[in-house]
C-alpha cells in the first residue's frame, strides 16, 4: 500500500504543523512526518484521526501499488507551464470531502457552456445550505421525478430560483426541494 497523506496535505496547502494541530487530539508535526514517510506504522486509529482532520474518507489515505494513479507533473502559472519539483498524486474529486453525496449529471445536448459528452460532478447540499450555492450551477429535484438545472439566482424561504443555461431561458422556481446539488467539477474529453 502507498501512503497518500503527504499528497493530500500538500494539495490542501497545509504544513505538517497545521495537520498535527487539526488532529483530535492534536499531535506533533514530527509524528505526522513519520506517518507520512512510513517510519511509523499507520494504524486504523491514526488513519481515522488524520482523515477526519483532512476532511477525507480514511481509505483515501492509502492506495494499492497495483493501481496507477494520475500524477500532477506541472502547473500552469503566469509565465506558462512549470514542472513540479517532484510529481505527486493528483487528488480526484471523489477523494475530497465527505460533506454530502456526490452525483454526476451527464450532458447529452449542448446547454450554455456545456457540451455533449461532458460530465458535471455535483455535491448534494441540504436546502438550508443553499446560500453557499448562489450564483453557481445546481441540480434541483422537482415533483414527478423531474429536475431543474442552471444557475441558482434566488432563495426566499422554501423557494429556490434557477436560471437554466442558454439565452432567453425563463427562471424556474422550485418549492421545498429535499436537496440541492452544486457543481464542483466539469469533466470534458478533448
Amino acid at each position: 500500500m502507498i501512503n497518500r497523506i503527504r499528497d493530500i496535505r500538500l494539495e490542501k496547502g497545509w504544513t505538517l504543523a497545521e495537520l498535527a494541530d487539526a488532529c483530535s487530539p492534536p499531535t506533533t508535526p514530527q509524528t505526522i512526518g513519520r506517518l507520512e514517510t512510513g517510519m511509523r506504522n499507520l494504524s486504523l486509529k491514526w488513519m481515522d484521526r488524520i482523515a477526519t482532520a483532512l476532511g477525507v474518507d480514511p481509505e483515501m489515505l492509502v492506495r494499492s501499488e497495483a493501481n496507477e494513479h494520475p500524477k500532477v507533473v506541472a502547473s500552469l502559472g503566469p509565465s506558462g507551464p512549470e514542472a513540479m519539483a517532484r510529481p505527486r498524486d493528483a487528488i480526484l474529486v471523489t477523494d475530497l470531502g465527505n460533506e454530502g453525496a456526490l452525483m454526476v449529471l451527464a450532458i447529452d445536448y449542448p446547454h450554455g457552456e456545456y457540451r455533449p459528452g461532458d460530465q458535471l460532478w455535483l455535491r448534494q447540499l441540504a436546502p438550508e445550505d443553499a446560500g453557499r450555492a448562489v450564483n453557481r450551477d445546481v441540480l434541483v429535484p422537482r415533483k414527478g421525478g423531474r429536475f431543474a438545472f442552471g444557475r441558482l439566482i434566488d432563495r426566499q424561504g422554501s423557494l429556490v430560483g434557477v436560471l437554466p443555461p442558454g439565452h432567453g431561458e425563463k427562471q424556474q422556481v422550485v418549492d421545498g426541494p429535499p436537496w440541492i446539488a452544486v457543481a464542483e467539477m466539469l469533466v470534458r474529453k478533448l
